[in-house]
């Protein structure tokens, strides 16, 4: 279901008319935050080669880190769907959850009481100031659609994902799923 109205919670599909720009070519962004003041996000379709051992001594996991944005690279974030298990974590929506007690995460990671599925990490984030985000959204840089994954959002294998929702939006869309990610290699 295409919106046209952004909510936390919902998701950013970056528009093919964006093809060139650095950070957020074939994107998707969940919403974890939207309000007047504007409005925060993480690319969930961008990995890494970092794995959360490389970052963190001591947590002996290959677990996946992923860019996040362009906005604060050096630091650490992460979403998840166990709330019960990890403190102080702020709801997004329908069971997906931001923050929380990290020194819990590290514990949980070691007793292998969590899993790469129940949490997804990101270096830096995807920000927008007040009307920055409307202002892309009315220059067709974003399709906002619900988030109908709900918490398995988290699990969502990132190589088809952008593909996918094109496929998903039909018409025009669905010639660019199969364009190649840089047109030079046309």
């Amino acid at each position: 279901m295409i919106t046209t109205k952004p909510k936390k919670g919902d998701l950013l599909i970056a528009e093919p008319a964006i093809i060139g720009d650095v950070s957020f070519n074939r994107s998707i962004v969940l919403l974890a935050d939207h309000s007047q003041e504007g409005s925060i996000g993480f690319i969930l379709n961008k990995p890494l080669e970092y794995t959360i051992s490389d970052l963190i001594p001591g947590i002996g996991v290959n677990f996946k880190v992923y860019n996040g944005g362009p906005v604060e690279q050096d630091n650490l974030y992460f979403i998840h769907k166990v709330p019960d298990l990890i403190p102080d974590s702020i709801e997004i929506s329908l069971g997906i959850y931001w923050g929380g007690d990290f020194s819990k995460v590290a514990e949980l990671i070691a007793n292998h009481s969590i899993k790469e599925s129940d949490i997804r990490f990101f270096l830096g984030y995807s920000g927008w100031g007040i009307n920055q985000l409307d202002d892309e959204l009315k220059a067709h840089s974003w399709v906002v659609t619900s988030n109908v994954y709900k918490a398995h959002i988290i699990e969502k294998d990132y190589h088809s994902f952008w593909k996918e929702k094109m496929l998903e939006f039909g018409g025009e869309y669905s010639i660019w799923s199969n364009a190649p990610e840089n047109p030079s290699y046309n």
